[in-house]
């Protein structure tokens, strides 16, 4: 019987059989009638590891059953399993081989937070973003048959993750090239279907047994003998199929859809799993879970227990939190409001990102003109494109790593006809544990490079505010990137005041060092700039660029010095000194920001140190250089 767990167990618990399981191919060793229990210690097995680490928390809890019957039914590694987005794979992990390094998880050269091929033989695909598993299973199908292998593919999917243009494309392509793979979706949000239970149940085991399938294959051969009469039964089959599962639209795709039935009934999915391992084509099993199962406060608040930070030990001293002010993304939420309240034009749409981007208060105001429009970045892009056409004033909230996705949409739909759009950037920058696929380590980059782009890189929460205002009002294109977490708590303006396009301002004045700084490095750059006496300048617009003032600096210094928390390669430094070598201007520059690879997952303070970026790299940097 499966348990419900209403506590994180602080010690590590008695896990008889998972101890007997490390790897799949021993999972596969054990009995049916011990998979159940197996599910439970698995489960609160999670539950102590998150605990003790933080990270991802109910997705996890909720493919426990799904996670065990698939490597339990599949020849894994051989076998390709690829988990979309991967917020659900820590069970994956401790069942490959990696239970004991689960105390990395997330941390500094330990496990990542997300399935990564050099991590393990059983990660086939590394994820992070939505949507990629069943083009990506589908391409290991084809290379497969290709090269004569009879291994299977197998993507599991999220209801949430099935709403991107992407997984359609991949959904349509797969029956053209007659593709012998498995989609499971995995429905945990009952936003497909509510038709679980007894007779779901059955009906998957009838429509996937080899007796089923067999006299289908056997009824085709003989009727398509006679004139339309295959077409009667075939489409009879439809509506029948259609009346009882909701499998319709994939059918008519041209998939084999089985489902739903109920994810945490293993006997169920195992002979479900079973069934359609034999099938050729491209089959769709369709999968109902409950986030959190398992641990009952996840289950009645699956947002809350998203993730969680780990455990204070038993008996540590309660450490006083420093006092902290509002986040960026609370900012923004605060001043879409107030914008709002004072333009009946604007309107505010972001995919699938509610509670990061912080709109909830914006759409209980303004329900009418809030869009979610989910997990489909290059619909929202060109959804906003479509609205300013017609006179409204969209604000697209979208995270760095996002709007990557949305690229041709920002460029085509929107930049080239200069059209009136603010992109509200959020989590630009280092984003810490998630590692390099959430990083927003580009996005000044691949901005700078459209003709049009109003691009501005806030230092503090007040400025942020106002820049806000600046690109709502600018006529084109406008983007403000500001980073994750809390600024240093400036003094906020309550009014809704623009600034100056294209000035920057100088914080402090000294000799020979200018530190020309765009964004939040600007607490760091002025105490290096106390210690060496440098001037310190808050450059505020990445596009345009403050010429004057970058003349200035260089008629007046001896040494140049970008500071960004964005790509060195086409970033904001890269406009410094290609405006220098434009105007003749022979200066030493010294640019600082992220390298030219990826930054693996640590805390943000430990990566901004490996980049050079907190205050001590700043200085060991300015100091090399001028010796």
């Amino acid at each position: 019987m499966l348990k419900t767990f209403h506590e994180i167990p602080r010690l590590r618990p008695q896990t008889p059989i998972l101890d007997r399981a490390a790897t799949p191919a021993q999972l596969r060793r054990l009995g049916e009638a011990e998979l159940e229990e197996l599910a439970n210690e698995l489960r609160q097995d999670l539950l102590f590891s998150v605990g003790q680490t933080g990270g991802h928390f109910g997705a996890g809890l909720g493919v426990i059953e799904l996670t065990i019957a698939l490597h339990y039914v599949f020849d894994t590694p051989d076998d390709r399993l690829v988990w979309d987005v991967g917020h659900q794979a820590y069970p994956h992990k401790i069942l490959t081989g990696r239970r004991e390094q689960m105390a990395s998880l997330r941390q500094k050269d330990g496990l990542a937070a997300f399935p990564r091929r050099s991590e393990s033989e059983y990660d086939t695909f590394g994820v992070g973003h939505s949507s990629t598993s069943i083009s990506a299973a589908l391409g290991m199908a084809i290379a497969a048959r290709l090269q004569g292998q009879k291994r299977k593919s197998i993507a599991v999917i999220g209801d949430g993750a099935l709403t991107a243009g992407m997984a359609f494309e991949a959904l349509n392509h797969a029956p053209e090239v007659g593709a012998d793979m498995l989609v499971v979706l995995n429905d945990n949000d009952m936003s497909i279907s509510r038709n679980v239970g007894g007779m779901s149940n059955y009906l998957a085991k009838i429509l996937s047994s080899r007796t089923y399938t067999s006299m289908r294959e056997g009824s085709k051969k003989v009727l398509s003998r006679l004139p339309g009469a295959w077409e009667i039964a075939r489409r009879t089959e439809e509506y029948a199929k259609g009346m009882l599962v909701p499998g319709t639209l994939f059918e008519e795709l041209g998939w084999n859809y089985i489902g739903p039935i109920d994810g945490h009934d293993l006997p169920t999915l195992i002979a479900t799993l079973r069934n359609m391992r034999d099938l050729s084509g491209p089959q769709f099993l369709h999968v109902v879970t409950k986030k959190g199962k398992g641990f009952a406060p996840a289950e009645v608040d699956p947002i809350t227990w998203h993730a969680i930070n780990k455990l204070e030990p038993l008996g540590a001293p309660k450490k006083p939190k420093p006092p902290s002010g509002p986040r960026y993304s609370n900012i923004f939420g605060q001043w879409l409001c107030d914008m709002a309240a004072t333009d009946s034009r604007l309107a505010g749409i972001t995919p699938a990102m509610k509670e990061g981007s912080d709109l909830v208060a914006f759409s209980e105001r303004f329900p009418e003109r809030y869009f979610d429009v989910a997990i489909a970045e290059q619909h929202a892009v060109t959804l906003a494109a479509g609205m300013a056409c017609e006179g409204a004033k969209p604000v697209v909230a979208i995270y760095s790593t996002f709007l990557q996705r949305a690229y041709d949409q920002l460029i085509h739909d929107v930049a080239v006809q200069n059209l009136d759009v603010l992109f509200a950037i959020d989590r630009a920058g280092l984003v810490g544990e998630d590692g390099p696929t959430h990083a927003g380590s580009f996005d000044l980059s691949y901005l700078r490079c459209i003709p049009g782009m109003l691009i501005m890189t806030p230092s503090d929460e007040n400025e942020m505010r106002r820049m806000l205002t600046t690109g709502y009002l600018f006529e084109g294109p406008a983007a403000v990137r500001y980073p994750r977490g809390t600024g240093p708590n400036a003094v906020i303006e309550p009014g809704l005041e623009p600034l100056e396009i294209g000035k920057g301002v100088i914080r402090r004045q000294g000799a020979k060092v200018a530190l020309l700084v765009f964004g939040v490095q600007l607490a760091e750059a002025l105490e290096v700039g106390e210690a060496l006496d440098a001037t310190v300048v808050d450059m505020r617009f990445v596009k345009p660029l403050d010429e004057a003032l970058v003349r200035q600096l260089a008629d007046s210094h001896e040494l140049l010095v970008t500071i960004e928390e964005n790509s060195i390669m086409g970033g904001a430094g890269s406009a410094v000194s290609e405006f220098l070598a434009a105007v003749a201007i022979v200066k030493p520059l010294l640019q600082l920001g992220l390298p030219d690879s990826y930054v693996e997952h640590a805390t943000p303070s430990q990566m901004l140190a490996e980049c050079g970026l907190d205050a001590a790299g700043i200085e060991t940097a300015i100091r090399a250089r001028l010796a």
